[in-house]
């Protein structure tokens, strides 16, 4: 057969039944990713005789003596076709693990289809942006501008990735070749709970291609947990690499290892697995009533599952004041029940990774993971190898938003390749990632709340159950922030909590954005609108007469032993005004119908910038020899915009430019310590210990300058790339000739604890139009304001806040984990789940309140998370002002709306 790809021809035979996709990628072209194989995504989008396909449905014979364009070819010989300088100056993508197929789609446009983007790009899915910078891309906007040496702080600086990125030249995961790759496949468990009684693996074993099969027997017995957090403790250890037990469909049984994924796959079926079926439980309430059946009857307190007995991870109970008095006292009461569902966090880089033993003994794992540094030393502990002989680190991730918090494929990994000595891979399927990774925790949060006649809270109560799932990572953990900051943002006398996180026989939870907190401010948020409805007090009055402000504590029963959360500043009343004006602001409106019923809405949020307990962060500069910078942090990169951020603190504490500094980051084998990007701390923890690193470097250079010249290091400065000492500017490649004579290194290190904490702050608001007759909903506007600090990149932080708001919007209106009556997800798919499309998400105006933080580095506070916690809080309560119904179950799809729209319109 003939190929044609990038304009060079070849003859080649694919494998029997090969997709173009795999074709592709096997002969190097990388920028064909894998998001779904199943067409829905657009990640894999190529160009066949110049028109976007998507390569994982086109058999690859079928590209016989047809002309094949990748990204990697899309410019030809010029380096840069137009279209990807266009997302270049408009920033069009965040993970970028989208961009090249979004690129290829948007060339194959014509001006028509210009002119209906909601049609024309409904097959490519961005989970990151919101898909405003991708329009922005398409109408030739440049989001970007310059800084001069020292100005880089502040301004909306381009990621060093992206030309990289649109073409298709940064590495991810899986972009690389190793001679020798053995591939893995897991067998799963088709029983929501059982006991594993004999595995016969005598078959597989004798199957063609097959090094190993591993099971339970063969992995080290020792408990643990995937969730990964700097305090072990803060998590149960109720998980083995492999198990006699398992506790939900999907779970894994064993490992195949072999020469393909296909002879590997083919082993999984031979193997023999004998269950003795376990009773089982699905429903939450039923998990902790009397006489239910335990799911991991052998835990205790020791391995802090809080009552196994009755199948409760985590519980937390509290009152401050008397809630029974608070609401005797009340002029006005409500009370309602919400449920949330799961979740997906469907980054379009599934869990994966690669690993294999060096010449020296040491196991690489290449994972695509948030937290590089804490799964080395779980994999040190579970196989019992020395710290320095286990190296971990990640390239360029794609999409991350918690799930990648998790330990889920490198025990695996790391399991085969000691097993084997060979180099080894896991890519999980998207299948495999609905139902066998980790999702959001759905709960079930009941709300009470009393006010006086003037509007003040007098009583504030939540009780909340948590699911679980099968296991408890970061069970503890999110529950405890759900029923936190939601209540502290409030002040009022009288607050009480119960919650419980529980077991069930269903795939696990984990961390998801925002980490409990949407969950609880869809009832608190709503019972707050409720009160001001009843007092005939508006919605943001309501809530300036309660926020906590300055000098208030921050109390959430039945209270921290952490007392480091301070307010490092506080914009939350600029919020409110800047959404309050926005609002208001006449706009066009669309023309509607009566049967469109128009309501607006908003809520708010705090959250923590950090969270408890410590979260650590190293970090290294040196001046290299031709006047560059070299800064070494552990953080990783999956759209989160630290690389880029790291670089303007630098630069700026440097007075250099940021592309005279160059990153190293998220390898364990670069040494230091990073606890990961997770909790918004990428940016507020290791951007500290940046800072640190290179004032304590600007201070070095001050000394060194006047060694050479004379004079006052006090009275030295850094300008543009030169130490100036009187009259004498010495440029930094002198001193960097200078210090390398004289043997003397010129490189600083920072750190950061991660405490003190600061608070940040987000206000939602939205004008909705409600169909009563259909229970269709349109979004006619969305505002959000963010108090973010000093904002480190603005146009990065939009983007932030823009993702946010757009992947929450998903979670309210229809992302939906369904999981049927025997523990099954039967919706393992972006075709059957539905992900946000460019024409579902709305354009957000985004507003900064003008604060700058005392604690977090510049001034900068984090701003990855929060934008997404008060979105569906606020979309709920424009619903309930459309429509005058209080909608209490989310996602609020038409067909959920109907019933009720219809009893009261008819």
């Amino acid at each position: 057969m003939t190929f044609e790809i990038n304009g060079k021809t070849f003859s080649t035979h694919p494998r029997a039944g090969q997709c173009l996709r795999t074709f592709l990628r096997e002969l190097g072209h990388f920028g064909v990713k894998k998001g779904c194989d199943a067409g829905d995504c657009g990640a894999c989008t190529v160009l066949l005789d110049g028109e976007p396909v998507h390569s994982c449905l086109i058999p690859a014979f079928r590209a016989d003596g047809h002309a094949i364009t990748t990204i990697e070819g899309f410019a030809g010989i010029t380096g840069t076709h137009p279209l990807q300088q266009a997302f270049l100056d408009a920033q069009g993508f965040q993970c970028g693990f989208c961009t090249a197929g979004m690129i290829l789609t948007c060339a194959s446009l014509n001006q028509a289809q210009r002119q209906d983007l909601d049609a024309a790009l409904k097959g490519n899915i961005c989970r990151c942006t919101g898909y405003r910078s991708i329009q922005d891309a398409l109408d030739g906007k440049i989001n970007i501008e310059d800084a001069t040496a020292g100005t880089a702080f502040g301004r909306s600086l381009p990621a060093p990735a992206g030309p990289l990125i649109v073409r298709g030249a940064a590495p991810y995961t899986f972009d690389t070749t190793i001679d020798g790759l053995l591939h893995i496949k897991l067998l799963r468990s088709p029983h929501a709970h059982a006991r594993i009684v004999a595995i016969d693996k005598t078959d597989a074993l004798k199957a063609a291609g097959v090094h190993a099969v591993l099971t339970h027997e063969d992995a080290p017995d020792c408990l643990f947990s995937t969730a990964r957090h700097e305090r072990d403790w803060m998590d149960p250890d109720d998980t083995r690499v492999l198990d006699t037990t398992v506790r939900f469909i999907g779970q894994k049984v064993a490992a195949v290892v072999a020469d393909s994924e296909a002879a590997a796959e083919n082993a999984c079926r031979l193997i023999k697995v004998a269950y003795e079926i376990l009773p089982a439980v699905f429903d939450p309430t039923e998990s902790i009533a009397a006489g239910a059946p335990a799911i991991h009857p052998d835990k205790t307190t020791a391995h802090r599952v809080a009552n196994a007995a009755r199948n409760i991870v985590a519980e937390k109970h509290g009152e401050f004041g008397d809630v029974t008095r608070g609401f005797a006292e009340a002029a006005v009461t409500y009370e309602g029940t919400f449920t949330t569902q799961r979740v997906q966090h469907a980054a379009l880089e599934t869990h994966g990774g690669l690993a294999w033993l060096d010449a020296s003994g040491v196991l690489n794992v290449r994972s695509s993971t948030q937290v590089p540094f804490l799964t080395r030393r779980a994999l040190a502990s579970l196989f019992e190898l020395p710290t320095d002989k286990v190296r971990v680190f990640c390239e360029r991730v794609g999409g991350g938003f918690g799930g990648k918090q998790e330990m889920l494929v490198e025990d695996i990994l790391a399991l085969a390749a000691l097993r084997t000595g060979r180099p080894v891979k896991l890519e999980l399927t998207r299948e495999e990632q609905f139902a066998a990774t980790s999702t959001r925790h759905p709960m079930r949060v009941t709300v009470k709340a009393g006010a006086d006649k003037d509007g003040n809270l007098t009583a504030l109560q939540l009780d909340v159950l948590s699911n679980t799932g099968a296991y408890g990572n970061h069970a503890g953990p999110v529950l405890f922030h759900a029923v936190s900051e939601c209540i502290s943002v409030y002040n009022c006398p009288n607050k009480k909590v119960d919650a419980i996180a529980c077991y069930t026989n269903t795939l696990p939870a984990g961390a998801f954005r925002g980490y409990g907190l949407p969950q609880t401010l869809i009832a608190v948020e709503a019972a707050i609108d409720e009160l001001a409805k009843q007092l005939g007090i508006s919605p943001f009055d309501m809530r300036r007469r309660n926020v906590v402000r300055p000098g208030d504590p921050m109390l959430a029963p039945p209270g921290s032993e952490y007392h480091d959360v301070t307010y490092g500043s506080y914009g939350l009343d600029q919020c409110l005004d800047l959404v309050e004006r926005a609002m208001s602001a006449e706009t066009p409106t669309p023309q509607l119908s009566a049967d469109w019923l128009v309501g607006d809405g908003i809520a708010l949020t705090m959250i923590d910038t950090v969270p408890p307990a410590g979260h650590l962060a190293d970090c290294r500069i040196r001046l290299c020899d031709d006047g560059h910078f070299e800064l070494t942090v552990g953080t990783a990169e999956f759209g989160n915009g630290t690389s880029t951020v790291h670089r303007q603190i630098a630069a700026t504490a440097l007075a250099t430019s940021v592309d005279r500094i160059r990153l190293r980051q998220s390898d364990t084998a670069h040494g230091g310590h990073d606890t990961g990007a997770y909790g918004s701390a990428g940016i507020f923890v290791a951007g500290s210990a940046t800072q640190a690193a290179a004032e304590n470097l600007a201070a070095d250079l001050k000394a060194l300058a006047c060694r050479l010249a004379g004079g006052d290091p006090a009275a030295c400065v850094l300008e543009a790339d030169h130490a100036v000492c009187g009259r004498q500017r010495l440029p930094y490649i002198e001193l960097a000739r200078s210090a390398r004579g004289s043997g003397q290194v010129l490189q600083a290190s920072g750190t950061s604890e991660g405490t003190p904490r600061s608070v940040a702050f987000n206000v939602q608001g939205f004008r909705v139009a409600v169909n009563k007759g259909t229970g269709a909903l349109k979004i006619l506007r969305s505002v959000q304001a963010a108090d973010a600090g000093r904002v480190a990149n603005p146009m990065q932080c939009r983007g932030q806040v823009e993702g946010g708001v757009a992947q929450s919007l998903g979670a309210a209106l229809f992302e939906e984990l369904v999981i049927d009556g025997g523990g099954r997800v039967i919706n393992p798919s972006f075709r059957d789940y539905h992900l946000p499309s460019f024409a579902d998400v709305p354009r957000t105006d985004v507003y900064f309140a003008d604060t700058s933080d005392s604690v977090g580095p510049m001034g900068a506070k984090s701003m990855s998370e929060s934008p997404y916690n008060p979105v569906a809080a606020a979309l709920g309560n424009a619903i309930a002002d459309a429509t005058g119904i209080r909608f209490t179950d989310v996602p609020f799809k038409p067909d959920r709306l109907f019933p009720e729209l219809l009893k009261k319109f008819g």
